[in-house]
């Protein structure tokens, strides 16, 4: 298994070396049994951070499908934005008149209702129909870049669309909001598609949320960032072999808890 991290890791760093433009070549090491010390050399000397990387690229290069600039002019295209405003427009309204979506504790968990959402809206527009994307194998799988699929019924023509609850005021944040990792096994991209994102605007009142505006952003030209790291969850750090030594905090009987 870590083995397999590390072939990942160099992989990657292989394939965005080619999209990105940078003023020093960066030296990778790749082999094919990679060492440890080859690859900290690898992170350490610049290979861990690329930035102004084509998002177009990195899923062509990671599912070989192609992004779709989408034209408002196209009438194809022009039906597939009318229906998502129109489904926008009708669950604001629900969704700021009710509360749907009160019950939640917090804003991310708040994508999901509008996921359904959409799902219902766009899917009741004869010319469209939305659901959700599936793996190569044909598994259902929530997680994940994209959440959605779009499909124009009479030209067949694909759009994925992913929801963000975007808190009003924050649009120019520059704390990270947006995951993509490539896995092959897993991966939800099997069409050559047009990649839109809708980042919803809330208003900030935990649990009493209004929502003031939407924006539909086309990826094709969405730059994104690598940034390798080494990490590990607490199933790897609290190991019976890591443990030098456990203790009960005073006055805490465990047989109670």
């Amino acid at each position: 298994m870590v083995m397999e991290r590390r072939v990942v890791i160099i992989s990657l760093l292989g394939v965005f070396l080619g999209a990105c433009d940078r003023a020093e070549p960066v030296q990778v090491v790749i082999e094919k049994e990679p060492s440890v010390d080859g690859l900290v050399e690898t992170v350490m000397n610049g290979g861990g951070t690329f930035q102004d990387v084509p998002f177009a690229s990195l899923i062509e290069s990671s599912t070989g499908n192609r992004v779709l600039p989408l034209n408002p002019q196209d009438p194809v295209d022009a039906q597939i934005l009318q229906g998502i405003e129109d489904a926008m427009n009708v669950i604001l309204k629900e969704f700021n008149e009710s509360d749907i979506t009160h019950q939640e504790s917090r804003i991310n968990e708040v994508s999901a209702h509008f996921e359904e959402a959409l799902l219902r809206e766009v899917g009741r527009i004869p010319e469209l129909e939305c659901v959700l994307p599936r793996t190569a194998e044909g598994k259902l799988q929530r997680a994940g870049y994209p959440d959605l699929l779009i499909r124009h019924v009479e030209s067949g023509r694909v759009a994925y669309l992913d929801p963000k609850l975007v808190e009003e005021g924050s649009l120019k944040s520059s704390l990270r909001t947006f995951y993509f990792t490539p896995r092959r096994e897993t991966s939800k991209v099997l069409h050559d598609a047009h990649h839109l994102l809708i980042g919803i605007e809330h208003d900030g009142n935990t649990g009493e949320w209004q929502y003031l505006r939407w924006h539909l952003v086309d990826l094709t030209h969405f730059e994104v960032t690598l940034k390798a790291e080494f990490q590990a969850s607490n199933r790897d750090l609290y190991t019976p072999e890591l443990i030098l030594k456990s203790a009960v905090a005073p006055g805490f009987d465990e047989g109670k808890e």
